[in-house]
């Protein structure tokens, strides 16, 4: 019973949290959002946290989303698993007779046009399951495409229409796929403890009280508070009115911050992090590209790099202190530090995304001191005076590098890999000096063996965060010529490399 208890009070708790979540994005102008609800009147199962925008926001094509609902589903247990077939279930959702798809059928015609309906868990999809190649790894929204392919009922696909289909009494693909293509499946989604950091940090920036060191954390039960007395759908004067009433505020630092931010997005997570720059000083690629790759019809060198050099170009322009936030593919991260390169004049802090939350990194915040050095081993492929170097930090990059090559790259005559002393991982990278740190011994290593060949032309295939990738731009000088390659990671494209920036 006492476990049972626990198991309900971690449950509010987590509600709680992805409200505050977004709640705090109140009293960031950069946003977008306009009004958080904590657990509204409607549409049920969706009802959970509402989030309004103006303007809408982006997310992958060209519609724009002006509301986004959620349904949000927290175990205590993190080792569960669901598929496509859960979703016609109403036990899924702790219901008696109406599934999450029903559910969503029903909230359709109340939302406005663009809406998006987020079911979030901390659970994830089961392998195998095909509901796993339908999620988009870049906004979470279904891969309609991929659901719609043409194919009959009796397809790996078809069978997912047919049994939603059927379970919601609708007579075409086409019904289907107006109902579907607002869904949004977040699972895996971070736990409690990720969400208190993430709030902390958010409370922080905004000039709220952070709760790092206590045992409690005020913003849960505060969310409850709100709601018991009425006032559960919040504005941005009324949450901040609310605040100060609550002694949250303690203020933002009494110095302006000198570092201007600027975005770079080529793809776009969840809503809630949507924030950090205004709109002049972001630059939007989401329209050329569908998930994580390039539309039909664009080209790297032709379409993305023109726009990502005039617009770092001007943007630091305003402010010669960057804070650098890149929702972008490996290869622009480069291409940015090749813009903004050790000469360039401008000081560049970069905001990390990882598995802890959000933090930003500086070439000098000491973190270097107690990270690793990358081992390094090189393999002689050819008698080409070409050069592979595979950068194996987040994931193993080597293996598929040295495949490509095999196959593409005949005048490749020397393999380079760099590698963590512990083996790959999310979180091997200490911060921006230790990144900076290992771009720069990757790059002196490169300048060593190109000393007797300049022009040998450098191919570069890295598992990586964005700030050592920005650092190694840093260095292209000693690199270049150089071709930045992207790895298909979500195995829903061509599942190797291709080729993207030429740098010279």
């Amino acid at each position: 019973m006492a476990d049972a208890v626990k198991a309900q009070w971690h449950g509010h708790n987590y509600q709680a949290r992805i409200f505050w979540q977004n709640a705090l994005n109140l009293l960031d102008a950069t946003s977008g959002v306009i009004e958080v609800t904590f657990e509204a009147n409607g549409p049920k199962a969706f009802d959970d946290v509402v989030v309004k925008y103006d303007p809408p926001i982006p997310r992958s094509g060209v519609q724009r989303v002006p509301a986004e609902y959620h349904q949000v589903k927290w175990h205590v247990a993190g080792g569960g698993r669901f598929g496509y077939e859960d979703f016609i279930d109403p036990a899924f959702i702790g219901a008696q007779s109406v599934s999450l798809l029903q559910r969503l059928h029903q909230a359709l015609p109340t939302a406005p046009v663009g809406a998006h309906f987020a079911f979030i868990t901390i659970d994830r999809i089961k392998d195998g399951d095909p509901l796993a190649e339908l999620v988009s790894a870049n906004d979470k929204t279904l891969l309609t495409e991929r659901l719609f392919d043409g194919t009959t009922d009796k397809s790996r696909m078809g069978k997912v229409r047919k049994c939603w289909r059927n379970h919601l009494g609708l007579a075409s693909d086409e019904e289907l796929q107006e109902v579907v293509r607002s869904l949004r499946i977040i699972d895996g989604h971070r736990s409690l403890d990720e969400l208190r950091t993430e709030i902390n940090l958010r409370a922080q920036v905004v000039g709220l009280l952070t709760c790092s060191t206590s045992s409690d954390f005020r913003y849960d039960e505060l969310a409850r508070q709100f709601k018991v007395r009425g006032i559960n759908s919040l504005n941005r004067e009324l949450f901040e009115r609310l605040c100060r009433e609550e002694g949250l505020f303690v203020g933002r630092p009494a110095e302006p911050d000198p570092f201007l931010p600027i975005a770079v997005r080529s793809f776009l997570g969840p809503a809630a992090d949507i924030v950090g720059a205004k709109a002049d000083d972001t630059l939007l690629l989401t329209d050329d590209f569908r998930q994580r790759y390039l539309q039909e019809g664009r080209d790297w060198q032709r379409d993305i790099r023109p726009k990502v050099e005039s617009f770092l170009r001007e943007a630091v322009k305003r402010s010669a202190k960057a804070r650098l936030i890149l929702d972008a593919h490996a290869s622009i991260a480069f291409l940015a530090g090749s813009v903004l390169d050790l000469k360039s004049g401008v000081e560049t802090h970069l905001v990390q995304k990882g598995r802890v939350g959000t933090r930003v990194w500086r070439a000098d915040d000491a973190s270097a001191a107690t990270g690793a050095k990358f081992e390094r081993s090189e393999e002689a492929l050819s008698s080409g005076r070409e050069i592979a170097v595979a950068i194996s930090v987040s994931q193993a990059a080597t293996p598929q590098a040295r495949a490509y090559v095999g196959l593409k790259l005949s005048e490749v005559g020397k393999l380079v890999s760099f590698t963590m002393p512990t083996g790959p991982g999310q979180q091997s990278v200490m911060g921006g000096e230790h990144a900076a740190a290992l771009a720069e011994q990757v790059s002196n290593h490169l300048r060593a063996i190109k000393a007797d060949d300049p022009d040998a032309i450098v191919h570069i295939f890295a598992a990586c965060p964005n700030s050592l990738m920005f650092f190694l731009g840093q260095q292209h000088q000693g690199i270049a010529p150089c071709i930045v390659y992207e790895f298909d990671f979500d195995r829903r494209g061509n599942k190797t490399y291709q080729p993207s920036f030429v740098i010279d």
